[in-house]
């Protein structure tokens, strides 16, 4: 019988990791470049995953391994490099946003791709409505806020289950990646629910840490 996943408690971290190990006499696995060039075949929407440091400051970076994984409670998982910078903070938050990237956000799905030192001086974000994560107000079309349900750190990366506590959603043309290159939801624009419009963007600066 399959366990209930722990959610965290509304604390201000994240529950603590589980390390995810290969068996020593299992099969062999692909070579990595096969493998990478597999995925590359397989064109996805392409976010930037926010939060914020334990200075206050936000942290985020560009991700396209968002998938959705239960609708009851509403969970969805992203994957991070374990030892990159925006996953220690959000460890340290216990919270994270998902900002999904219209097709004129190229130049900020770019840049969050890059070790740049000050990613959120390239673009606009504001406090999201209902915890106070960054959020992209004038690049993603849609926002999830999450509390962080579950860690599992596998291989060099770490597997983030976040459990969406609020949702900001506009019209908005979706961008995508796939054959190492961007385009352009070929459908054009995906309509929002009236009732998921949050409120009008405005230029911000470094806001309250909700963590």
């Amino acid at each position: 019988m399959a366990s209930r996943l722990p959610l965290s408690p509304a604390a201000r971290t994240a529950p603590p990791p589980v390390r995810w190990e290969t068996a020593e006499d299992g099969p062999a696995p692909v070579p990595v470049n096969d493998f990478r060039s597999l995925m590359s075949t397989f064109p996805a929407g392409v976010a930037v995953v926010t939060t914020h440091g334990p200075d206050g400051r936000p942290r985020g970076l560009t991700c396209t391994s968002l998938a959705s994984v239960t609708a009851e409670p509403p969970i969805l998982s992203v994957c991070l490099t374990t030892r990159g910078e925006t996953l220690q903070a959000l460890r340290g938050c216990g919270a994270f946003a998902v900002n999904l990237l219209h097709e004129r956000a190229r130049h900020t799905a770019e840049t969050f791709a890059k070790p740049v030192p000050d990613r959120f001086a390239h673009t606009v974000w504001q406090p999201a409505p209902e915890t106070g994560l960054p959020w992209l107000s004038e690049d993603a079309f849609a926002t999830a806020e999450c509390q962080v349900a579950h860690l599992a750190e596998i291989g060099d990366h770490t597997l983030v289950l976040g459990l969406v506590t609020g949702l900001v959603q506009v019209t908005g043309t979706p961008l995508l990646y796939g054959a190492h290159r961007f385009a352009s939801w070929p459908g054009g624009d995906i309509p929002a629910p009236q009732h998921l419009a949050g409120p009008a963007p405005v230029r911000a600066g470094v806001a309250e840490s909700p963590c």
